[in-house]
C-alpha cells in the first residue's frame, strides 16, 4: 500500500498555522502583555528600589543620630557613583521583572478563567488569585532577585547575572540561590493579595460608565496608586528582613533569627526602614503594570 505524503510546501504551511495558534493562545498574550509592562515600570522606578536596599542595610552609626534619609542617600550615591549608579542592578530586576511579571498575569489570568467564568472576583477571590499568582512567580525568579538585590547593594562585584548565578551555586550551594525565599513569599504573596483586592474592589466602587473612556487609564492608575499604598506599609517589614537574609546569609540563616537581629541592632524602626522608597516604587510600578497590562489585553480583544 502506498502512503501519500503531503508536499513540503503544505506542511510547512501547518506548521505556520500551529505557530500562529500558539501565538495567538490569550495565556500567551497575557504573558507578553505582563511583561511589557513589567518592562517599562522596572526601568523608570529602578532607582526608588536602589536606594531602599541601601536604606535598609545602613549602619546605625552612619551619622550622629543614625538616621539617613531617602533624600541624603540618593545625593550620596549620585555623588560617588554618578547618576548612572541610580539604575546599578538593572540587569537582574529586567532578567526577574520581564518574565516575572508576565508569569505572574500569566499564571493570574488563567486561575481567572478556570475558577470564575467570565465574572468579577469577590474581595476573597481576589486575595486568593492574588496570593497564589505571586508565589508561582516568586518561586520561579527567586534566585534572580537574590542577584539583584546583591547588586543593588553596592557589596558584590558580579559582571553579569549568569556570572552572579554561578558564582552563588559554587559558593552556597542551592540554598544560596533561594535563600530568604520564606520571607519573600511572606512579603510578595500578601503585598499581591491584598493589593488585587483593594484594586478590584475600588474599581467596582468607581462609577465607570459616567467616565469618559478615554479617562480610563487614568482612573486605573489612580486605583492602583490606592490599593498599592494600602498593601506597601503591611508588608514593609517582610521586604527588611529578606533584603538581610539575600546579603548577608551567613549572618541572617533563618527568618526567626533574623528577625531578633533586625531588632536588637535596629530596634522596632528597624523592620519600616527605606519604608517611603520601596512604598513610592511598589506603588507607583503596580499601577503602571496594571494600567498598561490592561489596555494591551483590552487592545487584544481580552478581558484582562
Amino acid at each position: 500500500m502506498i502512503q501519500k505524503t503531503r508536499p513540503p510546501l503544505l506542511q510547512a504551511q501547518d506548521v505556520g498555522d500551529k505557530m500562529e495558534t500558539l501565538m495567538m493562545h490569550p495565556v500567551l498574550k497575557a504573558f507578553v502583555c505582563g511583561s511589557i509592562s513589567g518592562t517599562c515600570s522596572t526601568l523608570l522606578f529602578q532607582p526608588l528600589d536602589l536606594l531602599k536596599t541601601r536604606l535598609q542595610t545602613l549602619k546605625p552609626s552612619i551619622n550622629g543620630s543614625g538616621h539617613v534619609g531617602m533624600v541624603a542617600l540618593f545625593i550620596r550615591v549620585v555623588r560617588t557613583e554618578s547618576l548612572l549608579g541610580l539604575w546599578k542592578g538593572v540587569s537582574p530586576s529586567f532578567a526577574r521583572c520581564i518574565p516575572g511579571v508576565g508569569i505572574y498575569f500569566s499564571t493570574l489570568y488563567k486561575m481567572k478563567q478556570y475558577f470564575l467564568s467570565d465574572r468579577s472576583p469577590t474581595a476573597l477571590e481576589s486575595v486568593f488569585l492574588g496570593v497564589s499568582s505571586r508565589t508561582v512567580a516568586g518561586v520561579c525568579m527567586l534566585p534572580i532577585t537574590v542577584v539583584k538585590t546583591r547588586c543593588e547593594s553596592g557589596k558584590y562585584g558580579y559582571e553579569s547575572v549568569y556570572g552572579a548565578l554561578r558564582n552563588i551555586y559554587r559558593t552556597e550551594g542551592a540554598r544560596g540561590l533561594f535563600c530568604g525565599l520564606t520571607a519573600t513569599l511572606l512579603r510578595d504573596a500578601p503585598f499581591s493579595g491584598i493589593y488585587l483586592m483593594f484594586y478590584t474592589q475600588t474599581k467596582k466602587v468607581m462609577p465607570q460608565d459616567q467616565f469618559d473612556p478615554a479617562l480610563t487609564p487614568l482612573m486605573n492608575f489612580s486605583c492602583g496608586i490606592f490599593a498599592g499604598i494600602l498593601a506597601s506599609l503591611g508588608t514593609q517589614p517582610a521586604d527588611v528582613i529578606k533584603t538581610h537574609m539575600q546579603l548577608t546569609p551567613e549572618k541572617y540563616r533563618w527568618t526567626g533569627q533574623t528577625i531578633a537581629l533586625i531588632f536588637k541592632d535596629y530596634g522596632l524602626v528597624g523592620f519600616f526602614r527605606g519604608g517611603v522608597p520601596r512604598a513610592l516604587r511598589r506603588t507607583l510600578m503596580a499601577a503602571m503594570a496594571w494600567t498598561l497590562y490592561e489596555q494591551m489585553m483590552a487592545k487584544m480583544g481580552l478581558k484582562s
